[in-house]
C-alpha cells in the first residue's frame, strides 16, 4: 500500500481528495490544512498530496520536506497551470510532480503510483505551460516582506550564510528566497537585483 497524506485549505476539498485517491492500493493516512501540520515519522507517509496555492510562503513551508536526502517521501501539488514562475521553482526545488487542480482521478491516482516508485510526473499541460508561460506570469509579482528584507541585505553586500545567521534560518532556504527575487524582478544577478530594487523603491540609499 502506499501511504498518502493530503494537505489542502479545505476540508471539503481534503474528504474530495481521499475519496478520489483511496483505492486497493493507495491508502490515505491523513488529512490537514498546513504542511507543517504533517508528522512524517509517525504516519511513514511516502507521497504528499498537495491542493494548496502555489506561492513563496507554501513553497518555503515544504522545504523541510524538500531538504533531505535522500529525499523520505514524495511530492505532488495541484497548481493553477498559469503560476509559471512558481512551476518551475517547484521542480526546481524537487517536488515530484505537478498536476492541474481539474486533473483527472486517474492522473491523480497514476501519478501518485509514479511518485512513490521514484519517477517523476509532470502533466502536460503545467509542461507546456513551462515550455510557453503566458503573459499573465511574465508580470512582476510583488515580494513579500521577508524577501524585501533579504534584498536588502543583499544591497549591504552580505553573504548568504550571513543572512542565514542574522534571519535565524537555513542557507537552503536563504537561496530559495533569492531565486524566487530574482524570478519576480526578472534578474540574474544580485547585482541586477538590487538595482531593480532601487528603482522600485524597495531599497533606500
Amino acid at each position: 500500500m502506499i501511504r498518502v497524506f493530503i494537505v489542502a485549505d479545505s476540508a471539503i476539498v481534503q474528504a474530495g481528495l481521499a475519496a478520489i485517491v483511496r483505492t486497493e492500493r493507495v491508502e490515505v493516512v491523513g488529512c490537514a490544512a498546513q504542511v507543517n501540520e504533517l508528522q512524517i515519522e509517525q504516519l511513514a507517509v511516502e507521497v504528499v498530496l498537495i491542493s494548496t496555492e502555489l506561492s513563496a510562503e507554501t513553497l518555503d513551508a515544504t522545504l523541510p520536506l524538500l531538504d533531505v536526502e535522500p529525499p523520505i517521501l514524495a511530492i505532488l501539488w495541484l497548481v493553477d497551470p498559469l503560476q509559471a514562475v512558481w512551476i518551475a521553482e517547484a521542480e526546481r526545488l524537487g517536488v515530484a510532480g505537478l498536476l492541474p487542480q481539474d486533473a483527472s482521478a486517474s492522473e491523480i491516482v497514476a501519478a501518485i503510483e509514479a511518485a512513490a516508485a521514484g519517477l517523476v510526473v509532470l502533466h502536460p499541460e503545467i509542461a507546456s505551460q513551462l515550455r510557453h508561460p503566458t503573459p499573465t506570469v511574465a508580470l512582476t509579482p510583488s515580494l513579500t516582506q521577508r524577501e524585501i528584507e533579504i534584498l536588502r541585505m543583499l544591497a549591504e553586500g552580505m553573504a548568504n550564510k550571513t543572512i542565514a545567521r542574522q534571519l535565524y534560518i537555513s542557507e537552503h532556504t536563504v537561496k530559495f528566497h533569492i531565486s524566487s527575487i530574482f524570478a519576480k524582478l526578472g534578474v540574474s544577478s544580485r547585482t541586477e537585483a538590487v538595482t531593480i530594487g532601487i528603482r522600485q523603491g524597495l531599497i533606500l540609499l
